[in-house]
């Protein structure tokens, strides 16, 4: 099952067929344009005045590169982990830190020796950022300008059909991207098929902060090696390539 927002010739539904999976397409998020556009795109038109730019999201790449064909001289860039530095490296934008592991915490640490008290930091970020981050980096005393680069909505599903599919035992494997996706999955389910779900299937998550939201939510998951879209895609092939 992919639950992230993207087409069905997506990325990671695309190299799950290349690896003979069948896959669900039950994408739960809808990313969106910037409720405030004219911000978002006043803290672009700064950024010569910046010394860094942090980026947590193949979407925020996306929304940044966009408005921004290269990145302006003397501007520094983090990623949070290696699916985000690998679109900023599709796009020309090759990161200067990049944590092992791919959350807000390790981000903070990894810069934390390179930042400089007063960097000015330009952090692009979801509707639905978690605090860790910006707080993080202003306790290194960095000036963060945080700014909404995109929205992270609901979206809609044929919750009955997919009821009935997880009845029938159908699903062996669930794949999740982000915080957001558990959450609406869990919310647009219900509780008790939210549970029969993952209690009968495998979950594969992108990143620790996804596994630490899909604990708090009762269910263990396997880390996608290494934390990239194809790495999701090829973990999930290991982890049915074991089930009985």
């Amino acid at each position: 099952m992919v639950t992230r927002d993207e087409p069905r010739d997506g990325p990671l539904s695309t190299r799950l067929r290349e690896l003979g999976l069948e896959v669900l397409f039950w994408p739960v998020v809808r990313v969106a344009p910037p409720a405030d556009p004219a911000r978002f795109e006043a803290a672009l038109g700064r950024v010569a005045e910046l010394d860094w730019i942090v980026f947590t999201s193949r979407h925020a790449v996306s929304a940044v590169t966009a408005r921004l064909p290269s990145l302006p001289p003397g501007v520094r860039v983090a990623a949070i982990g290696a699916s985000t530095a690998a679109a900023l490296r599709d796009r020309g934008w090759p990161p200067d830190v990049v944590p092992e592991e791919a959350s807000a915490a390790a981000l903070v640490t990894a810069l934390a020796p390179v930042i400089q008290r007063g960097a000015r930091v330009l952090f692009p970020a979801s509707s639905r950022a978690l605090p860790t981050l910006a707080a993080g980096l202003r306790e290194l005393g960095a000036d963060v300008r945080q700014v909404e680069a995109y929205r992270t909505d609901a979206a809609g599903l044929d919750v009955s059909a997919c009821r009935s599919t997880i009845d029938h035992g159908a699903v062996d494997a669930v794949t999740f991207t982000s915080p957001s996706c558990v959450d609406e999955l869990d919310r647009a389910l219900g509780r008790a098929h939210f549970e029969r779900l993952l209690s009968s299937s495998s979950a594969i998550t992108l990143g620790s902060t996804t596994a630490r939201s899909l604990a708090e939510h009762g269910f263990e998951s396997v880390l996608a090696q290494p934390a990239t879209l194809e790495g999701l895609a090829a973990t999930t092939y290991r982890q049915l390539s074991l089930r009985p």
